[in-house]
């Protein structure tokens, strides 16, 4: 999933980025609001690492995204 569709439905995706990153607050969630800088500021934040990290934990969750949406399709 490109992060234009994240951001776009981010009120439905926010349980899955709380499943993913646990630390994240409901408040955290709703401040970030889609925002893919403000979601790594919060990650290296909340789990005390590095920026380029908190990047290749939110481009490995898009994929994830990507690919659970590509099986439902599959399985219409």
């Amino acid at each position: 999933m490109n992060w234009n569709q994240i951001e776009g439905n981010w009120k439905q995706l926010t349980g899955k980025v709380r499943q993913h990153w646990g630390r994240l607050t409901d408040d955290d969630l709703d401040v970030i609001a889609g925002s893919r800088t403000e979601l790594a500021g919060r990650i290296q934040e909340a789990y005390g690492i590095s920026q380029d990290e908190a990047e290749r934990q939110i481009e490995r969750f898009s994929t994830s995204l990507d690919a659970k949406h590509r099986d439902t399709d599959r399985a219409r």
